[in-house]
């Protein structure tokens, strides 16, 4: 049985290797240029399509990354796995100019189990931002025949491989915590190319390299309301810190005529940052019927620096008026009409949820873009001669993202996910 285990954990460890290659491609988004990147919602299949929904939910079926406390839940017999992809298309419009944008994408890897009694432990991979854009636009200087085209491009992206643990002290309290190792990188260039007859062109790259670690805690208190339904309040701490990472300015000029290529780099140290995060959530269940709950999160990322280049004054600087508290709110639920029932549409999960964000970025000194997220999906039971606890989760999501007078976006997301629920840990009984 160890040796499972140890299997489980160096899979998921190879993955998160090879995870920085292919996490990369999910957006087309050109509000990813900015902060971070484009910030992950981190839900997951059980929970697509219920908004997100997660900091009270408490449940021994799922891996709930999201608040830490639900570790403990997990019971005695099970090692539980939970993979997801998805595919998206996307729906740029800017002023009545319109284009359509597909995507795909592995998501996550995660997993859990039960250490002893009230103990349990979490561990996986997860995605934090996203950066993939690129567009130019091209203008004309003037009423002369001189064009300047202006072009922009960025990679890269920040992820968390985490471990963590729940623990159980009192029947109707559990507390816990995730330790991530937090990397990833991004590249992102601005190049400006005119021309008079010759071609000049100015190119401006931002480069950032991190390796560091995140921390998050969770507590949740379950309270049993009567013999058939309880609340279950949760809440989320997560340290923001400085992440020691370095961000390099370099601006190279290049004239075609002369072949003269001139080079300026700037380096800024510790450089970036994650905010403090807090959440609160509460979520009521009427047996295995009904769940139904809702989040807040709030991230302070208007009281960190961000680097920026001064093109007044030419220096490469940490400015504090470039981002902003994010804020989200999340309202979703699940219905299962009869878990135990042979009727296959009765045993079927069915989620609904809704979710709205603010901005954590600002563009050209004004907030960034706001997002609504309509949601909704299903969990199917996977049945086999010995289990009937491993689900399909399915789900669908609708994404709108927008700002006075910038690009408005619009998404359908699907989302698939398997969730392995194997009884590893059942002493098997032959006669």
């Amino acid at each position: 049985m160890k040796s499972r285990i140890i299997l489980s954990f160096l899979g998921l460890v190879l993955f998160s290797l090879c995870y920085d290659i292919h996490a990369q491609t999910g957006t087309n988004s050109p509000y990813s240029q900015y902060g971070l990147g484009l910030l992950s919602e981190q839900s997951q299949g059980f929970n697509h399509g219920m908004g997100g929904l997660a900091l009270g939910l408490r449940k021994g079926t799922v891996v709930n990354y999201l608040n830490p406390a639900s570790y403990s839940a997990v019971d005695s017999l099970t090692m539980i796995f939970d993979v997801g992809l998805y595919g998206q298309v996307t729906n740029f419009n800017e002023n009545g100019r319109k284009l359509n944008a597909r995507n795909a994408d592995f998501e996550y890897a995660v997993g859990s189990f039960r250490i002893m009694p009230h103990l349990g432990l979490g561990f996986g991979v997860i995605p934090f931002s996203n950066v993939e854009y690129s567009y130019s636009n091209t203008t004309s200087v003037g009423s002369s025949s001189i064009v300047s085209t202006e072009s922009h491009k960025g990679t890269g992206g920040f992820h968390q491989a985490f471990l963590g643990l729940g623990w159980q002290p009192i029947s109707c309290l559990s507390i816990g915590a995730n330790v991530s190792y937090f990397w990833g990188n991004y590249d992102r260039s601005i190049s400006i190319a005119s021309s008079d007859g010759y071609v000049n062109t100015i190119v401006k790259s931002y480069i950032s390299h991190v390796n560091n670690y995140k921390v998050d805690f969770g507590v949740q208190w379950q309270q049993i309301l009567s013999s058939a339904s309880t609340l279950v309040v949760g809440a989320t701490y997560g340290m923001g810190h400085n992440l020691k990472a370095d961000v390099e300015a370099r601006t190279t000029s290049t004239n075609s005529q002369t072949a003269v290529v001139e080079e300026q780099s700037l380096v800024l140290s510790d450089a970036l940052s994650v905010p403090h995060t807090f959440g609160l959530g509460a979520a009521y269940s009427y047996g295995r019927i009904l769940t139904v709950g809702a989040d807040y999160t709030l991230q302070k990322w208007g009281s960190l620096d961000f680097p920026e280049m001064d093109d007044r004054t030419g220096a490469f600087v940490k400015k504090r008026d470039l981002l902003a508290d994010r804020h989200r709110i999340t309202l979703g639920g699940e219905y299962v009409p009869n878990i135990m029932s042979t009727r296959f549409f009765d045993r079927i999960h069915y989620r609904l949820g809704a979710s709205y964000t603010t901005p954590y970025v600002k563009v050209n000194g004004q907030d960034g873009s706001k997002e609504v997220s309509i949601s909704a999906g299903f969990g199917i039971p996977i049945v086999n001669h010995y289990n009937n606890r491993s689900m399909l989760n399915v789900s669908g999501q609708w994404v709108r993202v927008s700002a006075p007078g910038l690009i408005t976006e619009n998404t359908f997301r699907l989302n698939v996910g398997i969730t392995f629920n194997e009884r590893w840990f059942m002493k098997w009984k032959v006669e």
